[in-house]
């Protein structure tokens, strides 16, 4: 028994001691890295002849410093914007539109840079929200309501109505190619729309489109907006995709519709996209064919993209630019933005009397002003648009094999 007792006590003081080393090992190392570093930072004609000797006996420390420096700088290139001058935008545009005539299946991704033009800020650009957040610095938070469709979302309508663009595959939450006019049956947006709420306990899942965003109380894995349907009073939840979350709704995520006109496109057209999210789809690159049956590919942004090399022209530039001198080399006139005319004021469903103060976010008003659409000053349910796919959800699967509560 005394044996055991001394056995037990042995092996907690070699796992005391052998914790310790370790925890002096990881701090003389990191003792050694920042002396050597420290030396590295100097001119090697200032640096004496105890410090090029430190840097002869720990050579591999400073193969890993370097290494890491080359990575930094890699990445600091890779965020850096980059513009083509005007000659040379011009040149690849006149490119890119003979590749959108000849284009038998068009298809745009999108990404936040679209956006940019109507105050929306984007993620990795130097004044995104990550490249903020990243240097410790605060985001304030803004309305993205007051924002409204851009000229890149303008033009991209309208090449869709000249039957150019086939389908639009957008990251965006901010609905403006929605508002701009695009039929929904040409759109996903993959990380849903800001201003949808639906009720996943109808079967088919009942959609309502409001004029304001409905994401004010939601975030990560908690989507209720705190609103009810209004035939089964179940909860609603907004229609978002965070970072870590699989979309599970069919609109307005439409992945059926991305899928099919990724596997027809025999052009892609990518606009204001890093690409770093887009590129894990897999059904939208078509990689499982060989190089030379794929899609071709086309790029606009002003900093790098994992596709890059795969691209047939890259276009530095900012979007709306590129998009204006395309459109005068299309010879087509760029439809400007008109509120009274916004489709969204047909689409939303009124709030109902008590749901009035459910939220505090600036609501998208009628040019003249009406507020008549605002609200159901009956109270009385109005009945919901039933997302079946395409305008109205047409296509929504039949059966779903269980029913999904908001969390």
């Amino acid at each position: 028994m005394a044996e055991e007792s001394g056995t037990g006590v042995s092996s907690r003081a070699e796992r005391k001691a052998l914790e310790k080393a370790k925890i002096l090992q990881r701090e003389s190392e990191r003792k050694i890295f920042s002396l050597v570093r420290r030396v590295l930072k100097k001119p090697e004609a200032e640096r004496s002849e105890e410090e090029a000797a430190v840097l002869l006996l720990h050579r591999d420390t400073v193969e890993e410093l370097c290494k890491r420096q080359v990575r930094r700088n890699v990445l600091k290139r890779k965020q850096e914007e980059v513009f083509d001058d005007a000659e040379e935008l011009k040149s690849k545009v006149r490119q890119l539109a003979v590749a959108v005539k000849q284009a038998n299946h068009l298809v745009v991704y999108t990404g936040a840079g679209i956006s940019t033009a109507a105050s929306i800020p984007d993620y990795r650009g130097p004044n995104g929200v990550w490249t903020q957040l990243q240097k410790g610095r605060t985001v304030s938070s803004s309305d993205l309501s007051k924002a409204e469709p851009t000229l890149t979302h303008m033009c991209i309508r309208m090449l869709h109505k000249e039957k150019m663009v086939k389908h639009v595959v957008s990251q965006n939450c901010d609905g403006l190619h929605l508002r701009s006019g695009l039929p929904r049956n040409a759109l996903s947006e993959l990380h849903g729309n800001m201003f949808i709420e639906v009720c996943v306990s109808c079967s088919p899942v009942r959609e309502y489109v409001r004029l304001f965003d409905v994401t004010e109380r939601t975030s990560l894995h908690r989507h209720g907006t705190g609103r009810r349907c209004n035939l089964c009073c179940g909860e609603l939840r907004d229609t978002i995709v965070h970072f870590g979350e699989r979309g599970t709704l069919e609109q307005p995520l439409n992945w059926k519709g991305a899928a099919e006109a990724a596997k027809k496109a025999d052009v892609i057209l990518c606009l204001g996209s890093s690409l770093k999210v887009l590129k894990k789809y897999a059904c939208l690159w078509c990689m499982n064919r060989s190089a030379s049956k794929r899609p071709k590919l086309y790029i606009v942004n002003l900093q790098w993209t994992p596709k890059d090399d795969l691209a047939m022209l890259k276009i530095n530039g900012k979007c709306d630019d590129v998009m204006s001198l395309l459109m005068e080399e299309l010879n087509f006139q760029i439809p400007v933005y008109d509120r009274a005319e916004d489709p969204i004021l047909s689409l939303a469903t009124p709030l109902r009397p008590e749901e009035v103060d459910s939220h505090s976010r600036e609501v998208i008003a009628p040019p003249d002003g009406r507020q008549d659409c605002l609200v159901n000053p009956g109270g009385q349910a109005e009945e919901a648009t039933a997302v079946q796919g395409g305008w109205f959800g047409r296509g929504y699967g039949k059966g779903r094999k269980k029913k999904k509560t908001a969390s």
